[in-house]
């Protein structure tokens, strides 16, 4: 490539735009190399350096009284849990793999979540996800989740990390383009964290793990463009190959060297692999490196300088480690038989200079590669997406209230609804009891409930959480609703939030109406967090989740550490005794707005998002908290998809109990039961305590209402006999069962 011309036609391959071949020649102060070029094409995409969102990321509120690491700081964000314990934690997408590669692609989700984890130190101890399927009456369909379910439990499984919790969602709009996110949490001595900087020269710099093959090569740039299923076959080698095995010996190999203090620094090579992991460590310490590639196990001894830099192989890490310490480090990794191989060194000019065999392949300033320093920075245009006219449309009045006899066949579709059923099929794949610290493997809470390893009473709730057709409705709102509900079933299972990670799903950002989803969802996680004081301590980008059937629904999932200060008085959701009585706490609306009755029974799309008070939704969560300590309450479940009738009926059948409630009759039966009206909770309560907990909520300023009593199997509404526990406990477990035969 002997002039810009010719590298502005090279540079198309790499889906970079002739401005960009521009900004590179300035950087250099000369015409890139081949191998130069494809450095830039990939740590340029959007994948990893988030040039169409980071302008929006940054206004998010990073900093919070429990933040030790926040985000962007290390590999992973990480919380104080007192007692010189503290928890990292992070989630990511592997989208695009797992659409042509269900198994494999879910499956290295986890590995590489999980070793963000470690990276910082911290042993990991639980793991949780978020899946969006198409429905799975389509054939596709079914075979993604197939693949997915079995690809995170085999990696889970045989990794030692239980899968404790998580949501899965089926649309048509992910059918093409599934939603595959997994988060891991982590717990590590604070005295015990690893950085992910190069901060001396002279570290040597080793790779650890795994050989590098021609596995994930462009990976990153793959999950940078739209999805194209007529060019499945040819991106299949973009997606990476996992060894659960390995990554477990890796990881003890990695914790032992860290308890004798031999570890410096240290990246896992995950997205754009080597290239990544040296130049992102190298900008953080604004320091250099040298690196020799043909120093680098390679499973294919053909592969080019390019190809070694670039491969996604999995379970690799870079430990850098000061002289003195190698030979120790050494010993280490040859007990655990794990490959460690010296390739490099750091340097105290912010160079960074790849060799192969006596020749200087590629050469750049350590800044050039990094996300907000040397690679671009856009603000994208944005337009209110169109279908909002449709959503402003929409008039309850028109929508036909059922009679009793409609009402309970609704009931019954709620419950099959896939969404909403028992997710038992997918969840007896993965292995919940490892580790033997689940909470939740006893009884059910809103969130998972974790011990905390290395204390006796220390304890942490985490959850993933996002409706994304509220999301879809008002991106601001839906946004802010996700973090709410999070929060709320952190703290319905007696737990603070201390932290936030997201995972940002959308369609492909060249296309204003979302780019106007994804804006106005970062500032609506913005604005809660910022007014609830939570920290968000990282998270993950995923755009181009786009086909020719066109965007998925926006979905920015948001995961929620919370600490669990008196795990003695925790409440699960089970109903508990005959004769309790039910009350909701929250607004009694009959609001129907974007609600999986609305949505799947009359078939009606555009509306808005549901009724949400943010200041409202503070004052329950914190009356909520209150109750628990007190020990006033027996059961609390929150409200959210399929409303009342839906957290009513899980209470029951998991405490094998039944119910007779009253609701008005002055509005819509039908919103009252089904609408999905926010800041909602259900508890039970001796009739002693009654009175007591009517004046605790006028004291706080939160609805409550007396709905009926616990019963012994019956379920009763409005004096109509709507069957037994039993009965809607076989349709809601057995609704999934047929898509997994």
């Amino acid at each position: 490539m002997n002039t810009r011309e010719e590298v502005i036609q090279a540079a198309m391959g790499w889906n970079l735009t002739p401005e960009e071949v521009d900004r590179i020649i300035e950087i250099l102060g000369r015409l890139p190399n081949a191998v130069e070029l494809a450095l830039f094409g990939v740590m340029w995409s959007e994948h990893c350096c988030y040039k169409n969102s980071l302008h929006w990321l940054k206004q998010l509120p990073k900093e919070g009284k429990h933040v030790l690491k926040g985000a962007g700081e290390e590999n992973a964000g990480l919380v104080d849990l007192g007692d010189n314990l503290a928890c990292a934690f992070k989630i990511e997408s592997h989208n695009h793999p797992s659409a042509i590669a269900p198994y494999h692609g879910a499956a290295t989700g986890v590995g590489g979540i999980h070793r963000d984890i470690f990276t910082t130190g911290a042993r990991p101890i639980a793991a949780l996800d978020s899946l969006h399927f198409g429905h799975p009456e389509d054939r596709r369909s079914r075979w993604i989740m197939d693949g997915v379910v079995r690809g995170i439990g085999d990696y889970g499984n045989s990794f030692g990390v239980p899968t404790i919790a998580g949501e899965v969602y089926f649309d048509d709009t992910y059918r093409v383009n599934p939603i595959v996110n997994a988060m891991s949490v982590g717990v590590v001595e604070k005295d015990k964290i690893i950085s992910a900087v190069a901060k001396e020269a002279g570290w040597k710099a080793f790779i650890a793990g795994a050989p590098t093959g021609r596995d994930g090569i462009k990976g990153a740039a793959f999950a940078s463009v739209d999805l194209d299923l007529e060019e499945a076959e040819e991106n299949l080698p973009a997606v990476q190959i996992g060894d659960p095995f390995m990554e477990k010996i890796l990881l003890e190999a990695i914790l032992e060297a860290n308890e004798k203090g031999l570890i410096a620094a240290m990246q896992d090579m995950g997205a754009a692999g080597l290239l990544c992991s040296t130049s992102e460590m190298a900008a953080r310490g604004k320091k250099g490196m040298v690196i020799y590639l043909e120093k680098v196990p390679l499973r294919h001894p053909s592969m080019k300088p390019w190809e070694i830099l670039l491969s996604e192989s999995q379970e690799r890490m870079l430990i850098l480690a000061e002289p003195e310490k190698v030979d120790e480090l050494k010993k280490v990794f040859d007990k655990w038989d794990v490959p460690l191989t010296e390739i490099g060194e750091v340097i105290e000019e912010p160079i960074l200079q790849y060799y192969f065999k006596g020749e200087k392949v590629a050469e750049l300033p350590s800044y050039a590669l990094a996300a907000g320093e040397g690679a671009p920075v856009y603000r994208r245009t944005w337009r209110e997406a169109d279908y909002r006219f449709e959503v402003l449309k929409f008039n309850p009045a028109q929508v036909p209230i059922p009679d009793w006899d409609e009402m309970l066949e609704i009931a019954k579709e709620l419950v099959t609804n896939p969404t909403i059923a028992s997710k038992k099929p997918i969840i007896r794949q993965y292995d919940h009891m490892v580790q033997i610290g689940n909470k939740n493997a006893w009884e059910p809470f809103d969130a998972a409930i974790m011990r905390v390893p290395y204390s006796n009473d220390k304890f942490i709730a985490v959850t993933t959480d996002c409706n994304p057709y509220y999301v879809y409705a008002d991106p601001y709102i839906g946004t802010q609703i996700a973090v709410a509900e999070a929060c709320r079933n952190i703290v319905c299972s007696g737990g603070e939030p201390v932290g936030v990670t997201n995972c940002l799903n959308f369609g492909n950002p060249y296309d204003p109406r979302v780019y106007w989803q994804f804006v106005r969802a970062v500032q609506g996680m913005r604005d809660i967090c910022r007014q609830w004081e939570l920290p968000i301590t990282g998270g993950n980008v995923s755009f181009y989740n786009q086909s020719e059937e066109g965007p998925i629904m926006p979905t920015p999932v948001i995961g929620i550490v919370g600490i669990v200060h008196e795990p003695e008085k925790v409440v699960s959701m089970p109903f508990k005794q005959t004769g309790d009585i039910i009350v909701q706490i929250g607004p009694m609306i009959d609001d129907i707005a974007s609600s999986q009755y609305l949505i799947f029974h009359h078939g009606i799309r555009h509306s808005p998002a549901p009724v949400f008070d943010i200041e409202l939704e503070k004052r329950i969560q914190n009356f909520i908290g209150m109750l628990i300590k007190k020990q006033l309450i027996k059961s609390v479940h929150d409200i959210s998809e399929g409303g009342l009738w839906i957290a009513l009926i899980e209470s029951a059948i998991y405490g094998n109990k039944g119910f007779e409630i009253k609701l008005p009759e002055n509005g819509r039966i039908d919103g009252f039961l089904f609408g999905e009206i926010q800041s909602r909770v259900v508890v039970t309560i001796d009739e002693d305590n009654l009175n007591k907990l009517m004046n605790l909520a006028r004291e706080y300023k939160v609805p409550a209402h007396a709905l009926g009593t616990v019963t012994e199997k019956q379920i009763r509404i409005n004096g109509h006999d709507w069957h037994d526990v039993n009965f809607w406990k076989e349709l809601y477990e057995s609704a999934l069962e047929k898509y997994f035969d």
